[in-house]
């Protein structure tokens, strides 16, 4: 009689639970190893997942056999298990929710190791070699050195590498990638992988691999095929490439690393940043952060020697900035100077580019009754609808809900005498070509909404037609370093800071810095602004972060903030209102947990009920969170979302 021997194995699947054990013939087992994909039943039908251990022990429950093995190798290295592990146990999530996120769904096919050479993903660049923005800068050796030497020794080491501009990012990263073994590099957005993929692509070539969203899943299965079989070395890509299985991992780089794009905002809600540091002390790998306005918990971290902060010792030139005070100023439009439109005018005499910057789209952001004071606002969201003279309409620029037409008379009073006010980039626009009569190019997210547009637009920027750009801070991001203006000015600039959140002046600095790194050396800067007395006017003229660093951080402490608290924001989204049972459940917290909310605010059918914790202990805040998840577990019609570390409260 032949005796089968059987093992049992842990197995995860891309869905909202954690590991199920699977009974597996001693046959099969032999070609399974942990990080590899099988195909299991799972809720009467057969599912593929990944085998994350061998399971020690015999369950005491019957439980279901592994079907197949998909793949030849481990789609996740030990590594990689590990920080998914880690990531479910920080972010309060569950393993297969984790799973989902760092494995595309197109990896679940069968994906077999391929001997022959796989083209490269990339082919759609093309080789164009107009415009780059990185030559030409000279990188101090001791800079590089000192990252070099970190990278042969193969220990978990982090720098913050403090950049004079964002060109100088990108000459310093293919100066350190020489002499990788194995790199992951990050950038907030797919539109700025360009430029940089070219620049590395001259050096680097077919060892380069993209990995981002942009790609389609035949791309995207490609390029994992590529880095398991070792033909990519190098991967670029957005937040979600910290999760490739790269093989001997020891350089990984996170550009701009102050970029609120490295969040993401579905549970898991994670920090591409973040999980680049772990990721490098998992892989003992170098991390190097950069930027050009880095954020203040990453200068924090230098400070307590947790990171090691590097800075270029020459000093370059920078643009000028002006700052206009719009109290005093003579106004041409509400919200533009004169000071401003002359500048301008002068700049493009001299055949120069000029820059509008608005952070706000639309034509008017409010429809307002004369008479009585009643503006006409989203019925979901509270807040004042935008008109957008293109169609016509008025929109929210929250939930989306629109007005197809404009109204006749006030819905209040029933008065006719209704006015648009304020403004937005549709009517900068307009106004700036008649008062400076020159043909004037529109960048916002209502302008961009194909590829296609912004494809068209890449070729508008490079070419001659246009001489002013107006824009909200999309345009900024679109900008590369090889495409500088000349002047650029700030038209609502106090409404940076005026956003109710803890962290709304150092955005406005970071805002700020990136609109200046797209101006000329040369150039000028213009702030309009009703409160010059603020100080973090004087420091960006001065551009002393440090400055502005020191008055920052003695302002969080005394407000128990990050970096000197850990916060947890949880949101439980609902068709009735649950604030009472939220209140009841933050009696129960401890007392070390202070708490702020809740808060509640009623969006289209559903209630969104909010309670910010803040802790010095990691250990506290996850305690409180997890009393809501207990309380609240039975509740199939509350959906709770849990951000650890948010962005935004």
């Amino acid at each position: 009689m032949i005796q089968f021997y059987m093992k049992f194995f842990d197995v995860l699947f891309p869905v909202n639970l954690g590991p199920l054990t699977y009974r597996c013939d001693d046959e099969l087992s032999r070609h399974i190893k942990p990080g590899m994909i099988v195909s299991a039943p799972l809720k009467n039908r057969i599912s593929h997942g990944i085998v994350v251990a061998e399971s020690q022990g015999i369950p005491s429950v019957s439980v279901k056999d592994i079907k197949q093995v998909m793949s030849d190798v481990p789609i996740l290295s030990d590594t990689l298990i590990n920080l998914l592990r880690w990531m479910s146990t920080y972010y309060i999530t569950e393993q297969g929710l984790v799973l989902k996120n760092m494995i595309p769904k197109e990896t679940f096919v069968e994906v077999r190791q391929r001997k022959r050479k796989i083209p490269s993903p990339f082919s759609t660049f093309g080789k164009e070699r107009e415009g780059y923005p990185f030559h030409g800068i000279d990188i101090e050796a001791d800079i590089v050195s000192c990252i070099d030497a970190s990278v042969k020794k193969h220990v978990f080491r982090t720098f913050l590498f403090h950049a004079p501009s964002s060109a100088y990012e990108g000459a310093l990263l293919r100066a350190v990638l020489t002499n990788v073994e194995g790199a992951i590099i990050l950038v907030p957005e797919v539109s700025l992988i360009h430029h940089l993929f070219l620049f590395l692509d001259e050096t680097f070539g077919d060892c380069i691999c993209l990995f981002h969203s942009g790609l389609s899943r035949g791309k995207k299965k490609e390029a994992i095929a590529r880095i398991l079989s070792g033909h990519a070395r190098i991967v670029l890509g957005t937040r979600s490439a910290i999760f490739t299985p790269v093989k001997k991992v020891s350089l990984i780089a996170v550009l701009q690393e102050q970029s609120n794009s490295y969040k993401q905002e579905n549970p898991p809600c994670y920090n591409g940043r973040d999980i680049a540091v772990k990721r490098g002390y998992l892989e003992k790998a170098t991390v190097l952060l950069s930027s050009i306005c880095p954020s203040v918990e990453s200068l924090y971290n230098c400070g307590k020697g947790k990171y090691n902060l590097l800075r270029p010792a020459g000093a370059i030139k920078r643009p000028k900035i002006n700052i206009i005070n719009m109290r005093i100023e003579k106004l041409l439009k509400p919200y533009v100077t004169k000071s401003v439109i002359d500048a301008s005018k002068r700049h493009i005499r001299n055949e120069k580019k000029v820059m509008f910057v608005m952070n706000r789209r639309g034509y008017a952001t409010v429809l307002q009754c004369m008479d009585c004071s009643h503006k006409e606002e989203c019925p979901h969201c509270g807040v004042s609808l935008v008109f957008h003279k293109h169609d016509m309409s008025l929109k929210c620029h929250y939930c989306g809900h629109k007005l197809a037409r404009l109204p006749q008379y006030c819905d209040v009073c029933k008065g006719f005498n209704i006015q648009l006010l304020g403004a937005g980039t549709q009517r900068v626009k307009e106004d700036i070509e008649e008062m400076i009569g020159v043909k004037t190019l529109r960048i916002d997210s209502d302008r961009l909404r194909k590829k296609a547009d912004e494809e068209g637009l890449i070729g508008d920027l490079l070419g001659s037609d246009y001489r002013i750009l107006v824009g909200t801070k999309l345009m900024t991001r679109r900008l590369t370093a090889s495409e500088k203006v000349s002047m650029a000015a700030i038209l609502n600039t106090d409404q940076l800071l005026n956003i109710p959140d803890f962290r709304s002046a150092e955005r406005a600095f970071q805002e700020i810095l990136i609109i200046a790194d797209k101006i000329e050396p040369y150039g000028e800067l213009y702030i309009q602004t009703r409160m010059p007395e603020n100080s973090l006017y004087s420091y960006l003229k001065a551009y002393n972060y440090s400055a502005f660093l020191k008055e920052e951080l003695q302002r969080r402490k005394s407000l128990h903030y990050p970096p000197y608290s850990k916060l947890a924001l949880v949101k439980f989204i609902s068709k009735k209102d649950v604030t009472r049972e939220v209140s009841d459940v933050q009696k129960t917290i401890e007392k070390d947990v202070m708490i702020l909310g809740p808060s509640h605010v009623r969006a289209r059918e559903y209630h969104e009920i909010k309670s910010l914790l803040k802790s010095a202990s990691q250990e506290k805040l996850h305690s409180g969170v997890k009393r809501f998840l207990e309380f609240f577990k039975d509740s199939k019609d509350i959906r709770i979302k849990v951000d650890i570390d948010p962005l935004s409260i």
